[in-house]
């Protein structure tokens, strides 16, 4: 019996390679090549299943080329590169791989929302550029962290791992906004009090986006939504780029409007709004919230699982919906 045959759309560890191989008939992208979507479905034409990062779409365009496609498995908590409906429409299984990386984006998050409000990536251009000659009192003065008002809008595992990692371990006063109101038992774990969107951006001093994006979510973030912000306050987006209008944040940063912004995600990324390359109060990284070692190894073998326990007749690990059946 033939073994189902499988694509690998970008590069990934060896292990993960070899463990795929055992079940299936695997073309592997080992140069990590960037296919145009033509390319992609050309490949994908006379195969099985896929497994894929958040750098394809997989869409209604892409499953009418692949008729025999019954699973994708993506390497990332995140499935917006999924055209869900038609996915689902079409019989195909979706995957994504939760619970993983939540710790460690936690952490990165925290992160994040140190270097931003404590100004270290205006200082470290500073002191590379030789300007550094003497000590001042106000020499990238920035906002305190110990005891402020932590904002988190999206109170998911990564948002109440951000909650804990403040007021356990900053005394920080946490509110949160998000779609349902958390269980009484983890607002108590996570020290956090449930506000409206509103209050959040009004009374935030470090305001952290951690939101999955839909149609509802696009721009939740936007130029009216900055303008309700403390000038003083700042903003970290590890969500996903499309949250924040990047170029009304860029206007604000520009104008002083709110302090500062951490940002590891972008609307087209891996393009970056040339008004935030632009500003020196704002810390960009690219997309490297879960990466560590560990984490992105644990996030590729979960796919790869995925696609074993699917084609063993077991069912997906982590589903993302439920295919209509073929």
């Amino acid at each position: 019996m033939s073994k189902p045959r499988i694509l690998v759309t970008r590069q990934v560890f060896p292990e993960i390679i070899d463990l795929l191989s055992r079940h299936f008939e695997v073309e592997a992208n080992p140069d990590d090549a960037l296919w145009s979507q033509a390319e992609l479905a050309q490949r994908l034409a006379d195969k099985d299943g896929a497994f894929t990062t958040g750098s394809h779409r997989v869409d209604a365009a892409l499953l009418a080329a692949c008729p025999r496609l019954k699973i994708v498995a993506n390497m990332a908590v995140g499935y917006n590169n999924f055209d869900v409906d038609a996915m689902s429409a079409a019989g195909v299984q979706g995957t994504n791989t939760p619970d993983v990386l939540t710790e460690t984006t936690a952490d990165f998050g925290f992160a994040l929302l140190m270097a931003t409000a404590r100004r270290m990536a205006e200082a470290e251009h500073y002191l590379r550029a030789g300007l550094w000659k003497s000590w001042r009192y106000d020499m990238f003065a920035g906002g305190e962290v110990h005891g402020s008002t932590l904002g988190i809008l999206g109170m998911g595992r990564i948002g109440q791992g951000i909650a804990r990692r403040g007021a356990h371990g900053f005394g920080m006063q946490v509110i949160y906004h998000n779609r349902s109101r958390l269980a009484p038992e983890l607002e108590a774990e996570c020290r956090a009090r449930y506000v409206s969107k509103d209050e959040l951006l009004a009374q935030a001093d470090h305001l952290v986006l951690v939101l999955p994006y839909t149609s509802e979510s696009h721009h939740a973030i936007g130029a009216p939504e900055l303008a309700r912000m403390k000038p003083t306050a700042t903003l970290v987006n590890i969500a996903r780029g499309g949250i924040v209008d990047d170029a009304a944040l860029a206007a604000a940063l520009k104008e002083r409007r709110i302090a500062a912004a951490g940002l590891d995600v972008f609307e087209g990324e891996p393009a970056v709004h040339p008004g935030l390359l632009e500003v020196p109060n704002v810390v960009l990284t690219p997309h490297i919230a879960s990466a560590t070692v560990a984490t992105r190894l644990a996030m590729a073998r979960l796919a790869a699982d995925n696609l074993i326990a699917f084609f063993d007749g077991r069912g997906p690990l982590t589903p993302v919906n439920t295919p209509l059946k073929k």
